[in-house]
């Protein structure tokens, strides 16, 4: 109950209500005390008046009124003189004197608060103006007990007051704030329970009916999300079966190619002028079948594994990546390889993966400048700074068009060359960022194409 935002806006209220009527309490017990000793200031003088109108009354008569005002003595100034008017013997001496008449509102609650916590019955002195103007002045002495027997009454009556209003108005509020908070909050808990446990069920999407505005925007844009959300697991699963079924073709169809590409081998020793001048091309045909095949599958795997870190010597791995991709083109000479990474560079990565981004991004580099027929030059480079490690792969290829651009790093978009699928800048993006880095297009034109591979040293090497 406690824990609920109904129950502590129950208790919030109770308390803040209290606080309120605390801060009412102090001037109106103030107050109380001032129209006290108002009436005990009239009591008096018509006490007084009555014994003006005959002085001969006995006595007994004088003490009587004397008790019905509540005052020992009464002092009346009349005509610039001060006359004792009714009397009686004074128990203790005067311990202060209050002039009602030159108070302020913070003295008289002062006051108030200096009776309340003063227990001792005392005899003060109060002064103020007769009513009806009957006089300059009206002086009394009175005890304290009786006025503070009464203050602390209306005090307690104001306190038990305040008490009913504030736990009448946190019901309200706790009634108020379940019917029109909790229970579209509980709602909207429901329906993102039953989405959570059924994502595909479309029953489980919620429909705003929320009243209060913040609400309804809150349930708006939570239908929008599972809406996407829902759409977007469908779309999945869809992707995800396909995926599927286009593995296992090209797996089988990669076989069949193989397959194919063994005999072309014997086709290209046939002394037939024709067949020796179509062979080429279909060894080319096979040969771009089964790289889409094995870069489908590669590319199809559920994850890569995350990144074992150890230290890489680049430049070695560089040698290595060169020399293999200047025999697979078959560009006799027309390309040139250049490594310029410094001998003694190492940094902290997986090799088998850095050795993967490096190739795919020379690799690339290779086919597009094969596609122009020109002779060009791959180099890389390499660098470090406090935080990053920079390695460059750059190509005086013909640059990469607009399309291959604005879907750099989307597999199947991406290609750079004509019949490319692009998965080798995915995988070398995904490859980077289990790193933590990327990979960036730094520039790409007519004269060219830069790539860097950013690694960062993270908090250490090893």
């Amino acid at each position: 109950m406690l824990n609920t935002l109904s129950g502590r806006f129950l208790i919030l209220t109770t308390v803040f209500v209290m606080l309120a009527e605390i801060l009412i309490f102090v001037p109106s017990i103030s107050r109380f005390r001032l129209d006290y000793l108002a009436d005990r200031l009239e009591r008096a003088q018509i006490a007084s008046l009555a014994l003006l109108a005959d002085d001969m009354l006995e006595t007994e008569l004088e003490a009587e009124l004397l008790e019905n005002a509540g005052v020992f003595n009464v002092v009346l100034r009349r005509d610039e003189v001060r006359q004792l008017v009714l009397s009686s013997p004074i128990p203790s001496p005067i311990s202060g004197t209050y002039d009602l008449r030159m108070s302020s509102p913070f003295a008289l609650i002062g006051h108030a608060m200096k009776r309340l916590v003063t227990p001792e019955n005392q005899i003060i002195r109060v002064i103020g103006a007769p009513v009806r103007d009957a006089g300059l002045l009206i002086e009394i002495t009175i005890e304290t007990k009786d006025l503070r027997d009464a203050m602390i009454d209306y005090g307690l009556r104001i306190l038990l007051l305040s008490a009913v209003i504030s736990i009448f108005t946190a019901v309200l509020l706790f009634a108020a704030v379940r019917r029109f908070m909790v229970k579209p909050i509980k709602g909207v808990i429901g329906y993102m329970q039953r989405y959570a446990a059924a994502p595909e069920d479309a029953r489980g999407i919620i429909h705003p009916s929320a009243g209060v505005r913040e609400l309804r925007e809150a349930e708006e844009a939570l239908m929008q999300l599972q809406t996407e959300l829902t759409q977007a697991l469908k779309q999945r699963e869809r992707l995800a079966q396909l995926g599927g079924a286009v593995a296992k073709v090209s797996h089988d169809l990669r076989n069949i190619l193989t397959s194919a590409q063994l005999f072309t081998d014997r086709i290209e020793m046939s002394e037939d002028p024709l067949v020796r001048r179509l062979a080429p091309k279909l060894v080319n045909s096979i040969t771009r079948a089964v790289s889409l095949c094995e870069g489908t599958l590669a590319f199809g795997r559920a994850e890569e594994p995350a990144p074992t870190f150890g230290r890489v010597s680049l430049y070695g791995q560089v040698e290595d990546i060169l020399e293999s991709e200047s025999l697979a083109g078959g560009t006799e000479g027309r390309i040139r390889f250049l490594n310029e990474v410094p001998v003694d560079l190492s940094l902290r990565a997986d090799p088998e993966q850095l050795f993967r981004i490096v190739m795919n991004l020379v690799r690339n580099a290779r086919q597009a400048i094969e596609a122009t027929g020109q002779e060009g030059q791959i180099t890389l480079s390499a660098r470090e700074d406090t935080e990053t490690w920079w390695i460059s792969v750059a190509d005086t290829g013909p640059g990469l068009p607009p399309k291959a651009r604005e879907n750099l790093f989307t597999p199947f978009q991406g290609g750079i060359r004509k019949g490319g699928t692009g998965l080798g800048l995915a995988i070398a993006d995904e490859l980077a960022r289990g790193h933590g880095g990327m990979v960036v297009l730094r520039e790409t034109g007519p004269e060219g194409t830069v790539f860097d591979i950013c690694l960062p040293k993270g908090d250490g090497t090893l």
